[in-house]
């Protein structure tokens, strides 16, 4: 109850106490500071996937300007030689007000991002969106087969027969494309599991899944249970590094990073910037209230 009170009243609190809890977890307001944090990380031979902050927007106008910095962004990251990728979520384009909008508008970004030989990735969001952005991404596939790849959530219940109903647009010359997270959105227990212990069989189920058919997996967890079961699921099949990586996020357990990245692993970190980072982490507290004392005891306890 304090946790949720505290998430609730957080939005509230000044822009510059929120920023000291999430600097460690986005890279800043400017493109500058991405380049600054994809640099910085592939100095220690790690990989990139950059995403600009926004969702849910409510006009298309937006749409429109989002999509002009998504180019902008990819011809910058390029002249920059920075070893990295794109994340996108598509109702930063419109998806929830004219999903046919959204799909041309993100068909241009992935267009320009294969004209790199780059990959856009799709980020899966809460449960109305579901069944859009598996639509987008087969759209997009069909077109773009090396340039595009999907978010899949491993609590959600319906995941696992999505893995085995996309098998029809995979092959072993253009394989599917996957980032497997936990999910965090606040989802009901009819369509989601709940329970640490079943979300986690769940991932590893999925995982197993894509590994023994071929399909690309970014392991994305900074759980060490689900990475010491990934280490096993690799060594049983015997997957070659060049079909999977691990992901994590910015700024987050990287004692626990560098030990993948020191057994020759590769690691893709997601790394958020915009102005629009006040709403990004408020929404992720909301969602995730158990870090809202966490937040608390960082304003006044180092470590």
């Amino acid at each position: 109850m304090f946790n949720k009170m505290i998430a609730a009243m957080l939005p509230y609190f000044p822009k510059k106490l929120i920023w000291i809890f999430s600097k460690r977890y986005i890279a800043g307001e400017t493109v500058e500071d991405a380049i600054r944090a994809s640099k910085d990380l592939n100095s220690k031979g790690i990989k990139v996937t950059i995403d600009i902050l926004g969702e849910f927007i409510k006009n298309l106008s937006e749409a429109e300007k989002n999509k002009v910095e998504y180019m902008e962004l990819i011809d910058r990251i390029q002249k920059e030689n920075i070893d990295g990728n794109y994340s996108l979520k598509p109702t930063m384009f419109g998806l929830l007000l004219d999903k046919d909008a959204c799909y041309g508008h993100i068909r241009e970004i992935v267009a320009k991002a294969a004209s790199y030989n780059n990959f856009i990735r799709v980020d899966m969001e809460d449960s109305p969106c579901t069944d859009m952005e598996i639509e987008l991404y087969r759209k997009l596939k069909a077109e773009f087969p090396k340039n595009v790849g999907l978010v899949v959530q491993a609590y959600m219940k319906r995941t696992y027969q999505d893995l085995e109903n996309l098998m029809d647009i995979h092959s072993s010359e253009t394989p599917l494309n996957y980032r497997l997270c936990k999910g965090i959105y606040v989802e009901p227990e009819a369509i989601a599991y709940k329970k640490y212990e079943e979300i986690n069989q769940h991932y590893l189920e999925d995982l197993e899944y894509m590994l023994k058919n071929g399909v690309y997996p970014g392991i994305a967890t900074h759980d060490k249970p689900l990475i010491d079961g990934a280490y096993k699921l690799i060594e049983k099949y015997n997957v070659p590094k060049n079909m999977y990586e691990f992901q994590m996020l910015y700024g987050v357990t990287p004692e626990l990073r560098n030990s993948i990245v020191e057994k020759g692993h590769t690691m893709r970190i997601y790394i958020p910037y915009g102005k629009q980072w006040f709403g990004y982490s408020t929404r992720r507290l909301k969602e995730n209230p158990k870090m809202a004392s966490l937040i608390i005891k960082a304003l006044f306890f180092r470590g």
